[in-house]
């Protein structure tokens, strides 16, 4: 199973962490791990080399965790909401792979 949680200060998401696996699919065959790291790994490029953004970053073996500072939550909202649309679409057509939980902090 994919365990996402969403980071969020108020309004404004600032960050995520991923954890575990899909169990969909055989290792290196797994369409939902595959489409949950490609969105992950775009984002966190996005918010790091286009942008430019300061992000606290640790990603391992089954793990990714992405924090921005809240000072930077506004220039990364955008793309933060469409990863999280993203994921969302992805834990609804596979129920039993993803679940989604959301921290205020």
């Amino acid at each position: 199973m994919i365990k996402v949680n969403f980071y969020h200060l108020s309004d404004a998401p600032i960050g995520f962490e991923i954890s575990g696996h899909s169990g969909y699919g055989t290792h290196g065959n797994d369409i939902v791990c595959s489409a949950v790291s490609s969105a992950a790994y775009m984002t966190a490029n996005t918010l790091i080399e286009i942008m430019k953004l300061p992000v606290s970053a640790d990603v391992d073996d089954g793990l990714m965790k992405i924090l921005i500072p809240s000072e930077s939550a506004t220039k990364a909202k955008d793309i933060l909401l469409g990863f999280e649309l993203h994921i969302n679409e992805l834990a609804g057509q596979y129920p039993k792979n993803v679940t989604i939980t959301t921290t205020e902090v």
